[in-house]
């Protein structure tokens, strides 16, 4: 049998602890897992986990998954075939500098079993297949951080190895002077990140940097610095203990109205409604299964 599992938001990560299956995407040739195989799907693309790949698919939601637990949940069925056991979870990163570096990652990326894995990723997946196997009260809260741990492993490895990015955000991020200005302004998103400070910290002359840095991620740093600002906007304004002052303040703007007027220009919303849609929409939102 097949189970389908439709996009979300996150990064979608399945763990064949026992046994094997296919994970099959729309566009790409079906994927065999194997006992101790990973696959992470970055974008969370719409998929199915199947016992082989011509199986009829069934929707997870139909399927009736038990909750344990708060978001976690267990499903038995099948059709009386080898038994195969798999942790299945999605994680959003909700910090703006993860969610650059994840757009630039690949639809699918299949970590198989064996020596050329990470060390610390194979305890992490010995000790998660541990607590699927035992049951234990606890184990669904245990397995979701190691599960937090083994995403961050193979993201931070994938852009450490990877080398098909000679432009763009992760080429800006390895260079040894674009990183660290790149850097600075991730985590002080709220100074005043003018060239000629930013050109300090990469250790170029002002007109150098602005060349590199257009080159690399095409776009000027002030307008980076401005993209970035509303991404990170975007994220404050969902949480509702911050006022819209508050958040200005926050990204460095001296006034509510001169923040509203960038938000709208760059977003084509104020920040205000904004904050509405999305309150509306989460009240509307059915429970996922």
């Amino acid at each position: 049998m097949g189970i389908g599992l439709q996009f979300q938001k996150g990064i979608r990560f399945h763990f064949v602890a026992e046994g094997s299956c296919w994970v099959l995407i729309e566009g790409s040739e079906p994927e065999r897992l194997d006992q101790g195989d990973v696959v992470l799907l970055p974008h969370g693309t719409k998929h199915v986990i199947a016992d082989d790949p011509e199986s009829a698919v069934t929707d997870l939601a139909l399927l009736g998954p038990r909750q344990i637990s708060g978001t976690s949940y267990s499903l038995n069925t099948g059709g009386g075939g080898a038994r195969s056991l798999i942790f299945c979870c999605t994680v959003d990163f909700e910090e703006p500098l993860a969610d650059r570096l994840i757009g630039t990652m690949p639809a699918k990326l299949v970590l198989r079993e064996g020596p050329n894995r990470a060390r610390s990723l194979g305890m992490l997946l010995e000790v998660m297949a541990a607590e699927m196997a035992e049951e234990s009260v606890g184990s669904a809260t245990i397995m979701a951080r190691l599960a937090d741990a083994a995403i961050s492993i193979i993201v931070r490895d994938w852009a450490r190895d990877s080398d098909d990015h000679r432009r763009g955000w992760l080429a800006a991020l390895r260079d040894r002077g674009l990183g660290p200005a790149l850097l600075d302004i991730h985590t002080r998103p709220g100074e005043n990140w003018s060239l000629a400070r930013l050109a300090r910290t990469a250790a170029m002359s002002r007109s150098t940097f602005a060349e590199r840095f257009s080159h690399v991620l095409g776009v000027s740093p002030a307008r980076y610095v401005l993209e970035f600002r509303m991404c990170e906007a975007k994220r404050l304004l969902l949480d509702p203990s911050l006022t819209i002052p508050a958040i200005a303040a926050r990204l460095g703007y001296a006034s509510e109205a001169a923040f509203s007027r960038a938000f709208k220009r760059t977003t084509g919303n104020p920040p205000g409604q904004l904050r509405r849609l999305r309150t509306a929409s989460e009240v509307r939102r059915e429970p996922r299964a």
